[in-house]
C-alpha cells in the first residue's frame, strides 16, 4: 500500500493500490470529517463484496464549529484564480439578512464565487451561526450545476439563515440593500 504523509492511498471506490484491499477514514488520503469516514466505510465494504460504489467529494462541505461556525464547498475566490478560471464573486454582509437581524448576529458574510459569463456556482464559504446548516443547501446547488442566477429565482423560507444564499445569489444582478422582505 502506497501511503503519502501516512496515509494510505486510495481511489474513488476506496480500494488501495493492493487489488482487492480497500481502506476509509483517517487512514486515508481523504478529508478527516466523520462524514467522509463513514460515507467511505460503507462503500468500501460494499466495493469489497463485489460493488462498485464510488465516493464522490467534488463538492464535499467543511465546517468548523467554531462561534460563529465557518462553512466552505467548493472553489473559493484563490483556488478558482489558481485555476485561471474567470469568476465574478459577491460577498453579502449578513446585517443583509433577515434572520441575522433577528438574532442580533450580523457579524459574518456569505460569499459565493460563479463562473464569469455562465453563472454557474462554484463555491460558496459562510461565515455565520448556521453556517453549518446553510453550507448543504449550497453542495446541492453545486451537485446540481446551478447557476447563481437560477439560486436567486428559487423560493427560500422568509426568516432563515439560508436564506442569505438566495439575497447572496441575487446580489449577482441586483443591490440586496434595495429589496423589501421576501423580494424575489
Amino acid at each position: 500500500m502506497e501511503t503519502s504523509c501516512g496515509a494510505i492511498q486510495v481511489d474513488e471506490y476506496l480500494q488501495t493500490t493492493v487489488p482487492g484491499v480497500y481502506a476509509a477514514g483517517d487512514c486515508t488520503n481523504q478529508p478527516e470529517f466523520v462524514y467522509v469516514a463513514a460515507a467511505g466505510g460503507s462503500r468500501a465494504a460494499f466495493n469489497m463484496t463485489g460493488g462498485k460504489a464510488a465516493l464522490d467529494l467534488s463538492a464535499m462541505p467543511g465546517v468548523m464549529f467554531t462561534d460563529p461556525q465557518v462553512a466552505t464547498v467548493g472553489l473559493t475566490e484563490a483556488e478558482a484564480i489558481n485555476r485561471d478560471l474567470s469568476i465574478d464573486t459577491r460577498t453579502l454582509n449578513l446585517e443583509n439578512v433577515p434572520r441575522a437581524l433577528v438574532n442580533f448576529e450580523t457579524n459574518g458574510f456569505i460569499k459565493m464565487v460563479a463562473e464569469k459569463g455562465s453563472g454557474r456556482l462554484l463555491g460558496v464559504q459562510a461565515v455565520t451561526g448556521e453556517a453549518g446548516e446553510l453550507i448543504q443547501t449550497a453542495v446541492m446547488a453545486l451537485r446540481a450545476r446551478m447557476t447563481v442566477q437560477e439560486i436567486g429565482n428559487e423560493l427560500f423560507p422568509y426568516l432563515t439563515t439560508v436564506e442569505g444564499l438566495k439575497l447572496c445569489a441575487q446580489a449577482f444582478t441586483k443591490d440586496v440593500k434595495q429589496l423589501s422582505c421576501c423580494a424575489g
